[in-house]
């Protein structure tokens, strides 16, 4: 599955993994806020989200790392959404 389907999957969840001052200062409306070190602290909580998982932050790199954990501990349809200001660009067809 492309990004953008992901992101514009009608089951999806987006997760930000920027710290929370980061997520508060902007974010994909809908999206949920697990900072990057929390993450295998949720991985049940990873396991019973709506799939596909698009992950994001500033860039792709915490995210990215965030998407080979859990890739990791086998879940699957785990995506690297990038940016988050891509992936909001993404989700609002532009």
């Amino acid at each position: 599955m492309e990004i953008k389907d992901a992101i514009n999957h009608p089951n999806a969840t987006i997760i930000d993994v920027r710290s929370t001052d980061e997520f508060e200062s902007g974010n994909v409306a809908g999206s949920k806020n697990i900072p990057l070190h929390l993450v295998p602290h949720h991985i049940e909580d990873f396991k019973n989200m709506s799939k596909p998982v698009v992950l994001c932050c500033l860039s792709g790199g915490r995210s990215g790392q965030a998407v080979a954990f859990l890739k990791q501990q086998g879940l699957e349809e785990m995506y690297n959404g990038g940016g988050w200001a891509q992936v909001n660009q993404l989700k609002n067809g532009n």
